[in-house]
């Protein structure tokens, strides 16, 4: 996995920089919602509540994936 650097702007945390690029990779289809997760630093469970509260549909996904996100929410 790659790593990088940035210095955010005051008032931005690095736990929330980290949670709006796992939202927006997600959005994007470029991560599974366990990558997003993962790369926020949530479980998945958690994850898919805040996607949901953000207002982003995390029922776009193909039946298998329903599945295995239930299974391991």
């Amino acid at each position: 996995m790659n790593s990088v650097n940035i210095t955010l702007p005051d008032g931005i945390s690095e736990s929330e920089a980290k949670l709006m690029l796992a939202i927006k990779l997600y959005e994007q289809g470029r991560v599974s919602s366990g990558k997003a997760a993962e790369l926020a630093g949530y479980s998945k469970g958690t994850f898919l509540e805040m996607l949901s509260k953000q207002g982003i549909n995390v029922f776009d996904s193909d039946a298998e994936e329903l599945v295995d996100d239930l299974n391991h929410a």
